[in-house]
């Protein structure tokens, strides 16, 4: 199974949290993941992979335009990402800052996609996903590391059955 851990960071917060999550997912058994930014991403990289798990710091409470720009470029492959396992994560600078909205914007598009979305599991926070304010602490980093665990493993589950 391989995970693919998207994100778009400028100022390398929601990068470090990516790199949590993709560890997490490489922990398990039987996963492997890809760590990209969305201006080293192809569509190959959405084929390839089983899972997706996706994450933008909040801009007016959505995701940033350069993962949008991305997740608009899945149209041509929509169909190809059906059942394929997504979750989402996201940073931002203020604690009220829009975090839910920016990861509903990301879960929406998978939804479109027909992919299988999941939360965080519940030893992390168990909402929509890994989220943060400023640069991620070690129990954001720990809660990310979970939601990665959680994708693969997921995943694993949903290959086994098929």
């Amino acid at each position: 199974m391989q995970i693919l851990v998207l994100y778009y960071s400028k100022t390398g917060n929601t990068r470090k949290l990516a790199e949590a999550i993709a560890q997490g997912a490489g922990e398990v058994r039987g996963a492997r993941t890809v760590l990209k930014a969305t201006g080293e991403v192809t569509k190959e990289d959405f084929l390839s992979a089983d899972g997706l798990i996706a994450g933008s710091p909040v801009y007016f409470g959505s995701m940033a335009a350069e993962m949008k720009q991305v997740v608009d470029g899945l149209i041509s492959i929509r169909k190809k990402m059906e059942g394929k396992m997504g979750a989402a994560f996201a940073t931002s600078g203020d604690a009220t800052g829009g975090k839910e909205t920016t990861m509903f914007s990301i879960l929406q598009a998978m939804l479109i996609c027909g992919m299988v979305i999941t939360g965080d599991p519940l030893s992390a926070t168990g909402h929509y996903g890994v989220a943060c304010t400023g640069a991620p602490d070690e129990k954001s980093l720990e809660n990310g590391r979970k939601l990665g665990r959680r994708v693969a493993e997921l995943g694993l589950r949903l290959q086994a059955e098929s």
